[in-house]
């Protein structure tokens, strides 16, 4: 009778897992904290090569998390957390007007989101293929990767970001470097399981214990920060040149966004394109960025990583993204942890960039490809050539105090040509 009642304990539970109607249960806690630690390293990963605080992106993450849960009615599992798509403006925008600054910029981006899904609901998800098709949002992310590249160089050398001040020995730096870079090669081709999910994790793990071999990790802060602590929140101050960089930017990541429901759709045999449809989805990755941005932390978006996660372990109910965001909030108030996350040097994370943006850039090719976009097209010839040129080359546009350059730029550039130049025949 115990034994009976005991596999009918287990059997509720694994069908509560991979159930996609949302029910919350105390069981699906590990599952949760899995999920979590998926997406850790990516997660964290932004903040630490943007300047910002991981303590505090841990913190947006989970709640943006769940802001997206609520609005749409808790139907699809998925995990939000920092947008790779942002480095490059973050970047930027904390290098000229300060985190405050370029918290406005990311709010505004958010604010983008939340006017695109209202778009949405009222003509329909078509429109934004018309306006933004792949010749457009390939090259924009192609610029993304591409800009920031010189900046991956730098550290994996041992230099910062500029180039300017050299912070490790170049032969350790290389050794380090290297070595990183390697072992995220490996792990992304070879490792099986839940180890190929996180394969910049694993790398950072390792590059980090080879640092402290030769001596160049510092505890100090480690040492001095507190147990337990609130994160440290930036609130933004307004920037309209901020605004205007930065707020294009959300053009690719919001096309993605597309994407990345169809993608979780698929493994679970849901179509949340119609329930709880697009509108919501992007309607709650809009109000989660902006959230993140009213606090100091980066912008939200879908994991992939996560996704990944669900097609192994076939946990569709989206309750276990609760459990996920809970345990990210509950680890933004480790002091501990943020200060550890700060230590890790410069040419473990150059090792992590260059593999990243160059991935980056190949996701914008792989939309070229997958749009079947004719390279022997002249039109095409023209927008995929100037937005690259535009973007990477650091063209200005100035109009008394208003200013705009960069991806921001490249992407305005990309939709202005798409709708001007006329349609060839071929296409």
């Amino acid at each position: 009778m115990v034994v009976k009642t005991l596999k009918k304990g287990r059997t509720k539970m694994k069908d509560s897992i991979h159930s996609t109607d949302y029910h919350f249960s105390g069981g699906q806690a590990l599952l949760g904290a899995q999920m979590m630690f998926v997406a850790f390293g990516a997660l964290v990963l932004v903040p630490i090569l943007t300047g910002l605080n991981p303590n505090v992106a841990l913190f947006t993450a989970g709640f943006g998390t769940l802001i997206f849960q609520i609005v749409t009615k808790g139907k699809v599992p998925i995990f939000l957390a920092s947008s790779f798509a942002f480095i490059a403006p973050i970047i930027y925008g904390v290098q000229n007007w300060g985190i405050p600054g370029t918290m406005c910029g990311l709010l505004f981006a958010g604010f983008f989101y939340i006017f695109l899904s209202f778009l949405v609901r009222k003509f329909g998800g078509g429109f934004l293929h018309q306006l933004l098709p792949p010749v457009v949002t390939g090259p924009v992310i192609m610029v993304i990767g591409l800009m920031l590249s010189p900046v991956g160089v730098n550290m994996a050398t041992g230099k910062t970001g500029d180039g300017s001040i050299v912070l490790v020995a170049p032969m350790t730096a290389a050794i380090i470097f290297l070595t990183t870079l390697l072992v995220a090669v490996i792990v992304t081709l070879k490792a099986r399981g839940v180890f190929r999910l996180v394969p910049i994790l694993v790398a950072i793990i390792v590059g980090y214990v080879l640092s402290i071999f030769f001596g160049i990790v510092d505890f100090t802060p480690v040492k001095e920060a507190a147990w337990l602590s609130v994160p440290s929140f930036v609130l933004p101050e307004w920037n309209l040149a901020a605004i205007l960089f930065i707020v294009p930017v959300a053009i690719a990541p919001a096309i993605e966004h597309f994407g990345d429901v169809l993608a979780i759709g698929g493994v679970t045999g849901k179509d949340y394109v119609n329930d709880p449809g697009i509108d919501k989805t992007m309607l709650g990755d809009g109000l989660a960025t902006s959230f993140a941005a009213m606090l100091g932390g980066p912008p939200n978006t879908t994991y992939s990583e996560v996704t990944g996660a669900v097609t192994l372990t076939k946990a569709f109910n989206p309750a276990i993204m609760t459990w996920a965001a809970i345990f990210a909030i509950l680890l933004s108030f480790i002091g501990k942890l943020g200060a550890l996350l700060q230590t890790i040097p410069v040419p473990v994370m150059g090792g992590i960039m260059m593999l990243l943006f160059g991935a980056i850039t190949f996701v914008g090719i792989g939309i070229l490809l997958r749009g079947k976009i004719d390279p022997q097209s002249n039109r095409n010839l023209i927008i995929v050539s100037l937005i690259l040129v535009v973007g990477i080359g650091g063209l200005v546009f100035s109009l008394g105090s208003f200013s705009i350059s960069g991806i921001g730029l490249a992407g305005i550039v990309g939709v202005i040509l798409n709708q001007i130049l006329p349609k060839e025949n071929a296409e």
